[in-house]
């Protein structure tokens, strides 16, 4: 990792083990699911892992995505809109591949957010493309 932040990200219960490999080989560091929450945890305990760990959370499911924009809207309290999420929507096969392709716009996102701390990192990687969310 040269001159970009450091990175913490907690892999969701779905996440396949391998997507932490690109964050670690850079030097971020990586919570598996299984370090902070016991199996079949609810979205909610997840997320509050996330948030007390100041770890940007990886999903592989649309469970996280649905709850990162319904809970994080300002007319309900935005009580989790300080949540990062990287969401993979590509079959697992392909998760780490693109996790590394996608590592480098990742830490220039992470980096425009720590500049700006009203902002919230949500990266949405399918099998062709890369969208963020400011």
């Amino acid at each position: 990792m040269t001159g970009a932040l450091r990175i913490s990200v907690l892999l969701d219960e779905g996440a396949p083990a391998l997507v932490a490999r690109p964050f670690s080989e850079r030097g971020h560091t990586v919570i598996r699911h299984g370090d902070v929450c016991s199996p079949g945890a609810r979205d909610a305990v997840v997320v509050a892992q996330a948030l007390l760990n100041k770890a940007v959370l990886i999903a592989v499911d649309l469970d996280m995505k649905r709850f990162a924009r319904r809970f994080g809207a300002p007319q309900d309290g935005g009580r989790y809109k300080e949540l990062h999420l990287i969401s993979v929507g590509c079959k697992e096969t392909m998760a780490a591949k693109r996790l590394e392709q996608a590592l480098s716009f990742i830490e220039h996102e992470w980096d425009y957010v720590c500049r700006k701390p009203s902002r919230r990192m949500w990266v949405d990687i399918g099998p062709h493309r890369l969208t963020t969310y400011r």
